[in-house]
């Protein structure tokens, strides 16, 4: 299992906040918000696997204690994770990193069939619609 986050000062200019072999970096001089660093990666390890389905999360307290954040920021990000399907609360259990892959593969089906539904009753045509999927999949992934 992967190591308790804690916090480790870093260089002046970027002040990062960092956890032994999971890296969680929050950059305060980013332009990003904290919180979405947060979500972001935590995202980004549960779904690669650094961080395994089932790995039971530190508290929001306790994590915003050990990056040196609001405890607010961190339980924004667990919000949002929670929202996307990375992970779950079992209540008084903790938070645990959930099956994500297919939470999120589910949601994105579901939203892709509204989609389907919703530009045909529009009557637009399927080349139509998937051209406007394509310019929002482009601006979505800065492609």
């Amino acid at each position: 299992m992967p190591p308790i986050f804690r916090r480790v000062r870093g260089d002046r200019s970027g002040r990062v906040r960092d956890n032994r072999s999971v890296t969680l970096k929050i950059r305060i001089t980013e332009g990003t918000a904290p919180y979405e660093q947060v979500r972001a990666q935590i995202s980004d390890q549960a779904r690669s696997g650094t961080l395994p389905v089932g790995y039971r999360l530190p508290t929001v307290r306790g994590l915003a204690e050990q990056l040196g954040l609001a405890a607010n920021t961190v339980a924004k990000a667990y919000r949002a994770l929670e929202t996307d399907g990375v992970i779950e609360t079992r209540g008084r259990n903790g938070t645990f990193v959930a099956a994500a892959g297919s939470a999120a593969e589910r949601e994105g089906a579901a939203a892709a069939q509204v989609y389907a539904e919703r530009v045909r009753r529009l009557g637009l045509s399927e080349l139509d619609a998937m051209d406007a999927v394509r310019d929002a999949l482009r601006a979505a992934y800065g492609g």
